[in-house]
């Protein structure tokens, strides 16, 4: 057992993070998201919201200091009516953990371009849309 591990990051989701560098992405990815197909580390964290993960995640990875998109949302598509409240708890989340980082967004299908350049993928449970981010991994400064 360790201590002070957040409990709902899985083994295989500590060894990605453990094995990413400065510059290398993750994706946190919605129950929506064609996780499988564009991974090329797929990692299920399967009824798991992706807020939850991501404070947890947080907690361990710093986000790249050097580039401003280094948290990363997925653009509401024009004319979808679909609530994107989910953007306001990830911003609390990010600016609980990195004050000075602002949230950037990307268009749908530059997202999915992004995604497979991606170091991993996690398919989380979230159920609602678009609360797909990626995170770029910093360095630890301390």
């Amino acid at each position: 057992m360790l201590k002070h591990i957040p409990k709902n990051l899985s083994p295989e989701l500590l060894k990605i993070l453990c094995e990413m560098g400065h510059g290398d992405e993750i994706v946190l990815a919605d129950a929506n998201f064609p996780s499988a197909s564009i991974a090329k580390r797929l990692v299920r964290a399967d009824g798991i919201p992706a807020g939850e993960l991501l404070q947890a995640i947080l907690t361990l990875m710093p986000l790249d200091q050097y580039d401003s998109e280094n948290f990363l949302l997925m653009e509401k598509c024009a004319g979808d009516p679909a609530d994107t409240s989910v953007w306001e708890e990830y911003q609390t989340i990010l600016h609980a953990a990195e004050p000075q980082a602002k949230a950037a967004f990307l268009e749908r299908f530059a997202f999915y371009d992004r995604a497979r350049q991606a170091y991993a993928v996690v398919a989380t449970g979230e159920t609602r849309q678009y609360a797909n981010i990626i995170l770029k991994k910093g360095c630890v400064l301390e």
